[in-house]
């Protein structure tokens, strides 16, 4: 067994002291410009790190999504929910700057709105629908592979902005726009999944984006607001890692189409996998030694994974997920000393890396390892 880092006891001991203590004095600010508007919101008092947006309350709680229901049922994959919400808010800081900008679920679009525009266009009956037009019901394979769903998904994110007079006021959108990489569909009695070109999904992706700016310049108070679009393509339902995000563009305040369009070079790659051995064999090698020593502890354990996300093809974070049957509370407490030890010696300074440690129904320990710190964070449940 490794050498034990020096005083990790200690730490997991007082993992307590390493929690930064916040001033929890909110403060309360009117949400609009608008004088016989008696709605607050509340600023928080802190933020969980230096580079997060901190979130807009209204009277004590989070605001809500407008469309609140529609992306757990249109995202087949709970990875694919995570990733795009918190990659939306990561593309998000590079037109606004967490500094200056509060952050607040959509509230412009509603569920109705999005499912309409999800939905197959139908001139009658949907005439919003972006997905193209076609009678599912008497339609051949042949025609549902010709003609599939490429949007799954549209997620509307707000940034305000705090005035002189104590205000918080929308100064910008992100939309987030999620493309399908396989169009699953049932014709004739059967079960078919139709593949989408990456290609063509770019292709789509940008045209839906216009259409979407062109709907939201019809809304009263969005015509003059900034607005980012970012483009992902989802992974198959049963996939163990997310997607990946693939462009993204903008429209200032007095534009009428969408702009500066950029590919957006991201990767998440699951260990182990032909594709990490494929792309990335130095890691793959890492994380293979990192299951070899964990199995020298706990032989008999299975089905360790981990997800490292590559942006430009730098490795800048790996999450792994360790599943063990413990005994004994002594026994995940010695265990995750160990891991401990595993992380602080085998992984390098300029990625971050964070371990879950499970058992069969809950979370066991937390180990976090960010960017250039000497020390990490650990957390045992109780």
């Amino acid at each position: 067994m490794r050498k034990l880092h020096a005083l990790l006891l200690a730490v997991i001991l007082l993992v307590s002291a390493c929690t930064p203590v916040y001033d929890t004095t909110d403060e309360v600010v009117r949400e609009t410009t608008e004088e016989n508007s008696d709605e607050k919101a509340i600023i928080p008092n802190y933020d969980l790190e230096d580079d997060n947006y901190r979130m807009i309350l209204t009277d004590g709680s989070k605001k809500i999504s407008a469309a609140r229901g529609v992306t757990m049922n249109q995202m087949g994959n709970r990875l694919d929910i995570a990733e795009f919400e918190r990659g939306m808010m990561r593309h998000s800081k590079e037109h606004y700057d967490p500094k200056d900008y509060f952050f607040q679920p959509g509230q412009y679009l509603d569920d109705d709105t999005i499912l309409s525009w999800l939905s197959r266009y139908d001139k009658e009956n949907n005439p919003d629908g972006l997905n193209p037009a076609l009678n599912e019901e008497e339609a051949s394979e042949k025609d549902f592979r010709e003609t599939p769903r490429y949007i799954s998904n549209i997620v509307e994110q707000d940034y305000l902005v705090r005035t002189e007079d104590d205000v918080v006021e929308l100064s910008g959108l992100t939309i987030g726009i999620t493309m399908r990489s396989a169009y699953n569909f049932t014709a004739e009695g059967r079960d078919y999944s139709q593949e989408i070109p990456t290609s063509e999904s770019i292709e789509k992706g940008k045209e839906y984006a216009q259409k979407i700016l062109e709907r939201i310049r019809g809304m009263e108070d969005l015509q003059d607001i900034p607005v980012v679009f970012a483009i992902y393509e989802e992974e198959s339902a049963n996939s163990e890692s997310p997607g990946n995000f693939l462009l993204k563009g903008n429209a200032r305040g007095n534009d009428n189409s969408v702009k500066n369009w950029q590919e957006i070079n991201e990767e998440n790659i699951l260990f182990p996998s032909a594709e990490a051995e494929e792309e990335h064999f130095d890691d793959a090698e890492k994380f293979s030694d990192f299951r070899a020593s964990v199995s020298d502890y706990f032989p008999n354990f299975v089905g360790m994974i981990a997800n490292g996300f590559y942006v430009d093809d730098e490795l800048r974070e790996v999450t792994i997920d360790i599943p063990i049957q413990f005994d004994s509370q002594t026994e995940v407490i010695g265990f995750t000393q160990y891991v401990y030890s595993l992380v602080m010696e085998m992984f390098e300074d300029h990625y971050s890396v964070q371990v879950r440690i499970n058992s069969m129904d809950k979370q066991e320990a937390l180990i976090v390892k960010k960017v250039g710190e000497e020390e990490a964070f650990v957390h045992i449940y109780e």
